[in-house]
């Protein structure tokens, strides 16, 4: 451990003892629910303090650590969540503290080094081995009941699991699943109704798209899997490798990549290269970038990458629809689950339970349908909600509703992001520099085994 870690670890035993102390003091039972309501509380009961309710004596003010609301189109979103939940709960307040994305999680272990420690994080999943390894994360079964959180589906929420327990609230979700364009299906003689289910068929209709050109002469790629030096590039591998039933960590984080589904991942991602249907060495914002503007078939992402389609194209929903991920080999197009998550410290029992408020208060049909339809499609983590017309009625988000049921996660470890850099080198490794298959996945285990130190 690091001197600057030491320093950290021992400001955060002594604030998480006081505050602990100050939560196991009396802490209250949730009351019990089937599904939430629009305002936030259980279905079919009316809520007060007889019920368990916790009752705010005093001021409370929640600090949320959120890097949207300094991106433009969701900060209106942001704004209007902090105005709506204030008029709810008079009692309690809002002090969003944020930074650039790229910065967030840095600036949250910053703020705890100076004594002060959020309520609450909206990130991302490989954001909560760093924050709980830190003591910024507490589990999320400390705070929540278990009656609310069986309203979760299991795999997101199973998703932000570190060594078995969940850390996090799955704020919407998204399997990487894959996008089409239903007007190149058509012009390619293909049923826009029917995009392929598995590698093979994918491999079969290639040709008819590979053979399209737009109206100013640039060709068309077949099929999109972003490789690029990036790591959400290997989260989108890792997710194709799940669709081969391959592996690549197992639930310890340790590599396990010995499996034919990890080969045949590599195999497919050569034959693509070979036949030029896959950009080179694209990421995930080239993918966009080339399916808005008529030259991509189809391509693997996550539902809100639809946002980066659309600033590119206003006219992309008439034109893209979603399909679940292809399976390959003995797979059956399983897929890597990512979510946009609430992780929440626990600073003393008045905050714990202000922040679940607020938490509940977002999850609902009257908060959250608004968001995915208009501002960033995704799936509700919430099972009840999953039938809302912004889902069921979403070009985006419909074709590849049963996707949420085969999606799992990932071991979350703290090499995560370095990890996944390593499997976008190894795609890199037999397209770009056509190694060997075999050899460059024996250099891919020595240099992972080293990341992950095993």
């Amino acid at each position: 451990m690091s001197k600057m870690k030491k320093v950290l670890a021992l400001l955060l035993i002594v604030v998480l003892t006081v505050s602990l102390g100050a939560c196991k003091s009396s802490k209250k039972e949730e009351p019990k629910a089937d599904v939430t309501t629009e305002d936030g509380e259980p279905a079919g009961e009316e809520v007060s303090e007889s019920d368990g309710e916790y009752e705010f004596t005093e001021p409370v003010t929640i600090k949320f650590a959120n890097y949207a609301v300094l991106e433009a189109g969701y900060d209106k979103f942001w704004e209007d969540v902090k105005k709506g939940f204030e008029e709810k709960y008079p009692n309690i307040k809002i002090e969003y503290m944020t930074a650039e994305y790229g910065q967030m999680l840095t600036q949250v272990v910053t703020w705890a080094g100076g004594g002060e420690i959020v309520d609450l994080v909206l990130g991302e999943i490989p954001w909560i081995p760093t924050l709980a390894d830190a003591g910024l994360a507490v589990p999320v079964t400390d705070a929540f009941s278990e009656d609310y959180l069986s309203q979760i589906y299991p795999s997101m929420l199973e998703a932000t699991n570190v060594d078995g327990v969940p850390y996090g609230i799955p704020m919407y979700a998204s399997p990487f699943v894959m996008f089409y364009n239903k007007d190149l299906f058509e012009q390619a003689g293909l049923d826009p109704n029917a995009p392929p289910t598995t590698v093979a068929e994918m491999m079969e209709v290639a040709p008819k798209l590979a053979a399209l050109k737009t109206a100013d002469g640039n060709p068309v790629y077949p099929f999109g899997m972003t490789t690029g030096s990036v790591s959400v590039s290997g989260s989108c591998l890792t997710s194709l490798i799940y669709g081969f039933g391959g592996s690549v960590l197992d639930a310890d984080g340790n590599l396990d990549v010995d499996n034919d589904g990890f080969k045949q991942t590599f195999e497919f991602i050569k034959e693509l290269d070979d036949k030029g249907y896959n950009p080179q060495v694209s990421k995930l914002k080239d993918l966009r970038n080339l399916f808005a503007l008529g030259q991509l078939g189809m391509y693997y992402d996550t539902s809100w990458g639809f946002n980066g389609v659309n600033s590119i194209n206003s006219t992309a929903k008439e034109f893209i629809a979603s399909a679940a991920p292809l399976s390959g080999g003995a797979g059956k197009g399983e897929s890597l689950i990512q979510a946009h998550t609430f992780m929440m410290a626990n600073n003393g029992e008045a905050q714990v339970e202000a922040t679940k408020l607020l938490i509940k208060y977002i999850l609902t049909e009257k908060v959250l349908a608004p968001y995915l339809q208009n501002v960033a499609p995704g799936y509700p983590s919430m099972s009840a909600l999953s039938e809302i017309p912004a889902i069921t009625e979403s070009p985006v988000l419909s074709g590849a509703l049963s996707s949420l049921n085969t999606a799992k996660g990932i071991a979350n470890i703290p090499a995560i992001n370095d990890f996944n850099i390593e499997l976008t080198s190894l795609a890199q490794a037999v397209t770009v520099d056509n190694k060997d298959i075999d050899t460059a996945i024996n250099d891919f285990k020595t240099s992972a085994g080293s990341i992950l130190g095993n």
